[in-house]
């Protein structure tokens, strides 16, 4: 049988998501648990792929193993099983040829900039200290929406196949204190949601113009592109799947 894990994790203390020789990752613990519990070796496949320090308030993977008599008993011992920074929300039985990456047809993530020093969000959250232009920067993104190449914005040397992403919305907020970068595409390459974010305060901040995206994203070059923020402020918000493989949605 297949079954959905519904979970979330605060990444700060993991090497990302993906399991990965000498670090410490949530698949590795999850899986670890699992079969520990299970008393079977379990592997699992994720939705997606975090980096390093970046968070999940929403995640899923799945796994394949017999009929579970109990799964929410089994909910209940895996997260007094695993640590305080990863919490299991829910498992569900989904049809054999359901898949957490595949079947997943689009992610919505966050960034979150603390507009004014604050100890509370040392570890959760990116200090501007500068003014910034949020209508430029909100011009800046809508410009996102007219391309689906943004090479620009991927991690150098990495081992995908295409670089095209169709992205959905992307816009700031203000949200409270914070001010809340909100995007959506069908799918992120690695390292794009901060290096999108990176050159949008570069906008922000007056140091290009947000006409200034286009020729960036244009150029496939990640060295004309901001620099990356830091993974303390990028969480995974929301993975849609279609009704028919789950019907529950974070």
């Amino acid at each position: 049988m297949r079954y959905f894990v519904a979970f979330s994790y605060f990444g700060q203390a993991y090497h990302g998501w993906q399991r990965q020789p000498n670090a410490s990752t949530v698949q590795q613990l999850m899986e670890e648990s699992l079969s520990i519990l299970l008393k079977s070796p379990i592997s699992l496949m994720g939705a997606g792929r975090t980096d390093a320090g970046v968070h999940a308030k929403i995640m899923y993977a799945h796994f394949d193993f017999q009929e579970i008599d109990s799964l929410t008993n089994l909910t209940y011992r895996l997260n007094a099983f695993l640590p305080d920074d990863i919490a299991i929300q829910k498992i569900s039985v989904v049809a054999e040829d359901a898949h957490a990456r595949f079947d997943a047809v689009e992610r919505t993530y966050e960034y979150y900039i603390a507009l004014e020093k604050n100890p509370f969000y040392k570890d959760t959250a990116h200090y501007i200290k500068h003014k910034l232009d949020i209508p430029a920067m909100n011009k800046a993104a809508a410009i996102l929406l007219e391309y689906d190449d943004f090479e620009c914005f991927s991690k150098a040397n990495t081992d995908v196949k295409t670089y095209l992403c169709k992205i959905k919305s992307a816009t700031w907020s203000l949200i409270g204190d914070k001010l809340v970068f909100t995007i959506t595409a069908d799918r992120f390459l690695r390292n794009m949601v901060r290096a999108i974010v990176g050159t949008l305060l570069n906008v922000g901040l007056g140091k290009i113009s947000p006409e200034d995206v286009k020729t960036i994203i244009k150029s496939k070059d990640r060295s004309a592109a901001g620099a990356s923020v830091p993974a303390k402020g990028l969480y995974l918000t929301k993975v849609l799947y279609p009704s028919t493989i789950l019907e529950f949605n974070g």
